[in-house]
């Protein structure tokens, strides 16, 4: 028998098998038996052009995405929620590219944001304990 399942906004196609009681298929406190599922075929039926669909999100990046630089190195932006640990710079520092600013924790993982660029900070728009959501802007250059 072949289901259709939504998770997340995501639909699959799944084949379902019945199995009788010696297969491990029975009844608890008389409620009706149970299917087992058997197979499942990931079927996305909200397919882009060449058939694969986008990736869950750009947190799996990692730290690259943090350090990528908005509007010409100008900016730099959260890859994900969460909240800021540490802050290791302020406005007005000369920062060179890779220099570590903030410390970023995310599902109790800490991510280190970089400085993307050679230049001074203008702003830095965080401080140690807030929370922040993905894409908001972090850190400012000048």
């Amino acid at each position: 028998m072949k289901m259709k399942i939504t998770l997340h906004g995501v639909a699959y196609e799944v084949e379902v098998e019945l199995l009788d009681e010696v297969e491990g298929y029975g009844t608890l406190s008389g409620l009706p038996p149970v299917p087992r599922f058997v197979q499942s075929h990931p079927m996305p039926t909200n397919q882009s052009n060449d058939g694969i669909l986008p990736p869950p999100s750009r947190a799996a990046a990692g730290a690259a995405a943090a350090a990528a630089a908005n509007a010409g190195g100008k900016t730099i932006i959260s890859p994900v929620g969460g909240t800021i640990v540490e802050v290791k710079a302020k406005a007005g520092d000369a920062v060179k590219s890779g220099q570590e600013l903030l410390i970023l924790e995310a599902m109790k993982m800490q991510t280190s944001i970089n400085s993307p660029v050679d230049g001074t900070i203008k702003s830095i728009n965080v401080s140690a304990g807030d929370t922040v959501r993905e894409s908001q802007v972090l850190v400012e250059f000048q």
